[in-house]
């Protein structure tokens, strides 16, 4: 075998084998595009990470908040300019895609499959990375996260807020 054809044939296997992961969803972990198309699965697990000690203790209260947190979410997106809404959307897509995971994250294993202590890694790399396009995504996510589960009112008692008084009338 020449040089020539052993490095085309390892360059062409390594494309397919790279696409043949890229396609590939295991059925365990097989989101519905059509139910999942506000991304809530992809925020569902962010949302421990960004709000680690905020989220109540009591599994009810705390999932309640979290499904609370998600609907907020999607309103906070419709509230966002158009082009912020694309940029937003273009993030979370590469998010949802292996492909963008790896150009992301540095690798295809998808989020929902990782453990809280490595996306805790992930996003710090993200915050202290020193490109700006991975700086701005880190601070996008968590204030879109952190602006969605205290803009409702039940969660402003852990910040000691109480809402103005002149407002009440």
């Amino acid at each position: 075998m020449e040089r020539r054809t052993f490095l085309t044939t390892a360059l062409v296997g390594t494309a397919a084998l790279a696409l043949g992961v890229n396609l590939y969803i295991p059925e365990h972990i097989k989101v519905n595009k059509a139910l999942d198309s506000e991304h809530r699965l992809l925020f569902s697990i962010l949302l421990p990470v960004f709000l680690d000690d905020a989220l109540p203790e009591v599994g009810s209260l705390r999932i309640a908040a979290q499904n609370r947190t998600l609907d907020t979410i999607i309103q906070t997106i419709s509230l966002l300019p158009a082009d912020g809404q694309a940029e937003l959307e273009q993030l979370l897509d590469m998010l949802e895609n292996r492909l963008g995971l790896l150009v992301l994250t540095g690798s295809m294993t998808p989020l929902m499959m990782r453990k809280p202590d490595e996306l805790i890694v992930m996003l710090e790399y993200w915050r202290n990375s020193f490109l700006d396009m991975m700086v701005i995504a880190y601070q996008g996510l968590r204030e879109l996260v952190l602006a969605s589960y205290y803009s409702c009112p039940e969660h402003w008692s852990r910040l000691n807020y109480a809402k103005p008084t002149f407002l009440e009338e």
